[in-house]
């Protein structure tokens, strides 16, 4: 399902960080007290309903995916969620994996 249009405004506006300590593992993400709260709180229960069941190793998580962009929270309660992860979706695990270009 297409996020809200609000959501997707919300998402195009962030300055998203990228993980500089994964480099192996390229994405970006948002943390919850720098940005609008209620923003924040919508796109992770968007990410929750709408994404799909997946892996990161042994890790499950739910990943949303939307225009190329790949979406996840680590699994925590809403109330405890305080990032937000983004990578293209060439770079998640289960394509990477298919692809057989995991890291070493």
């Amino acid at each position: 399902m297409t996020p809200a249009p609000e959501l997707i405004a919300f998402i195009e506006k962030q300055s998203w960080t990228f993980a500089k300590t994964m480099p192996q593992w390229p994405h970006e993400y948002l943390v919850r007290k720098d940005v609008d709260e209620e923003s924040f709180i919508a796109l992770v229960e968007h990410i929750r309903a709408h994404g799909v069941s997946g892996s990161f190793y042994k890790m499950e998580l739910t990943f949303y995916y939307f225009e190329g962009w790949v979406y996840w929270t680590m699994g925590n309660p809403v109330e405890e969620t305080t990032i937000i992860n983004r990578c293209l979706k060439e770079n998640t695990y289960e394509y990477r994996l298919k692809m057989g270009n995991l890291p070493k």
